[in-house]
């Protein structure tokens, strides 16, 4: 494991250890809700799972669902809440970087503030994983952190992302659709600038 998905395991593993989860909602995001009722169901894959609120929403909704994410106790609960709807989503124990197992393509792939966590050069791969598993025509919805021009380790959450990296991590291979600019409260005291991007697969 390289330094810095040590550094975002333990940072997550701690907040999960805790059961005090501050992303711990019923429903996924708005922004994602809105989107899904949009287009019809499909073959989904949703990157940093945590407890699944994402992947079983979309499986609710009919979309055949693999989903990931390394945080052992993440996934496990993940698994319960499934089963308590009972619906079927693939949950898998792995690193967002290690993706070789998959081999179908997916309709929709989704990380809501997964991927921020990561260094360049896994960001790179992340993405290669992306281009090979995403349809002709699907689509990408990313959450993340940003941090305008100044990419550095923060110890009240992820490194984040600038925006030139991001435009310059998929301007091969995706167009970007949409884009919204805000702000998150990760805690009473974390307070960062983010946004939402949704790239279509060419």
């Amino acid at each position: 494991m390289s330094n810095s998905e040590e550094s975002a395991y333990d940072r997550l593993a701690a907040v999960y250890a805790t059961g005090d989860v501050p992303w711990d909602d019923q429903d996924p995001p708005p922004e994602v809700i809105a989107f899904l009722a949009s287009i019809p169901a499909g073959k989904a894959l949703d990157l940093g799972c945590g407890y699944g609120r994402a992947a079983i929403y979309m499986a609710q909704l009919g979309w055949e669902v693999d989903a990931v994410d390394f945080i052992p106790e993440a996934i496990v609960e993940a698994a319960r809440r499934a089963s308590s709807v009972h619906v079927v989503v693939r949950f898998h124990l792995t690193k967002v970087t290690d993706l070789y197992f998959l081999a179908g393509t997916y309709d929709f792939a989704l990380d809501v503030g997964c991927s921020h966590g990561l260094n360049p050069l896994e960001l790179h791969v992340y993405r290669d994983h992306l281009l090979r598993l995403i349809n002709p025509g699907g689509v990408y919805m990313l959450f993340a952190r940003i941090q305008d021009g100044l990419r550095e380790n923060s110890l009240d959450g992820p490194p984040g992302m600038d925006l030139q990296e991001i435009q310059a991590l998929y301007g091969k291979g995706f167009n970007l659709e949409w884009m919204e600019r805000g702000r998150t409260q990760a805690g009473k005291d974390d307070d960062w600038s983010s946004a939402w991007f949704r790239f279509h697969r060419v």
